[in-house]
């Protein structure tokens, strides 16, 4: 049965929210939200029951503090990565200190000894002449000269590293690193060339030496004549192979007096009965045999001395590197 409109007038419809016309008087929505405890405030997004979303402005400020902690957190990551780089800087900077100290003391200790193997090497050649000079092939291979060279090397690349390793100067080191390198690569490779060709090095030694007993005496070769009175002496030996090898010298039967059993003057003149038989090549060969732990052990302090040197400036060097490019 249809209603009439008198009917349809008695009902009133309830607005709703689509409806354009919901706004209250002033001081209506005050007066509600008062009465149900405040929850229709400014910072409540729901109305009567109702949530209502964001807008657009609303949004944009919701998510303004998240970009905010992003930076945040990016400036604590600086920072710690920051203080990560600082401690290993830190820690590369005490052990390069630590490397250069020790680098420098090692090079003043070897610089020490070059300045004393020179200075017994100045003092053999003023006061001895060419002491130990026994070779005629290689007159200036004496004593005194090895020393004065291998002094003034051993000097030169103390020097190098004492001033490479104190003021931390890259080239210095490398300088020094490659200098001691090659010096070990020479020895190195006279030791391995000595076994490999030692049957041919005691002919040619025995030869030469048979040579230089022909300057023993004469003028301008003291000392020759000292290193052979010295090793006949001490050894108790005569002659390179064997004591007949002064009678080519003095085209006699005779021998220098420091192959008597007991000295005295021109006591070579006398019968063999009293002189050494032994040769002093066989002889010295025989003592180096004997006393070949002692030979091997200087050879390895030697080694190991140099190897540590390489050692230290090559750590050195990196270390100095790694500090210019990260700690720059």
């Amino acid at each position: 049965m249809r209603r009439s409109s008198t009917d349809e007038s008695t009902y009133h419809r309830s607005p709703s929210l689509d409806s354009k016309d919901y706004s209250f008087p002033n001081g209506a929505f005050r007066r509600y939200s008062s009465m149900y405890g405040g929850q229709f405030g400014a910072a409540s997004n729901s109305f009567f029951g109702f949530h209502t979303n964001p807008g657009p402005k609303a949004t944009k400020a919701k998510y303004t503090s998240p970009k905010g902690n992003k930076y945040v957190v990016f400036y604590l990551d600086l920072s710690f990565i920051f203080l990560l780089e600082l401690k290993r800087c830190s820690m590369a900077h005490n052990c390069l200190q630590c490397i250069k100290y020790l680098m420098f003391v090692f090079n003043l200790l070897f610089w020490l000894g070059g300045c004393g193997i020179l200075g017994v090497g100045i003092w053999l050649a003023v006061t001895q002449g060419n002491f130990a000079t026994l070779s005629s092939s290689f007159p200036s291979l004496s004593a005194a000269n090895l020393l004065i060279v291998t002094g003034t090397f051993v000097m030169i690349i103390g020097f190098v590293g004492c001033i490479g390793a104190i003021k931390e100067n890259k080239g210095l080191l490398l300088s020094f690193f490659i200098m001691l390198l090659i010096i070990f690569l020479l020895e190195l490779t006279i030791v391995i060339l000595f076994f490999v060709y030692t049957d041919k090095i005691d002919k040619y030694a025995q030869q030469d030496l048979k040579k230089g007993l022909h300057l023993y005496g004469t003028d301008g070769n003291i000392g020759l004549t000292n290193a052979w009175s010295i090793i006949q002496t001490d050894f108790r030996c005569c002659g390179v192979s064997n004591y007949t090898d002064w009678f080519e010298v003095y085209n006699t039967t005779r021998v220098p007096d420091s192959c008597c059993l007991e000295f005295s003057e021109n006591c070579g003149l006398h019968s063999p009965g009293t002189w050494w038989k032994a040769p002093c090549y066989e002889t010295v060969k025989i003592w180096l045999q004997e006393n070949l732990l002692a030979v091997g052990i200087f050879a390895l302090c030697t080694a190991l001395v140099q190897i540590l040197g390489l050692t230290f400036a090559m750590t050195m060097y990196c270390q100095v590197v790694k500090a210019d490019t990260y700690c720059a």
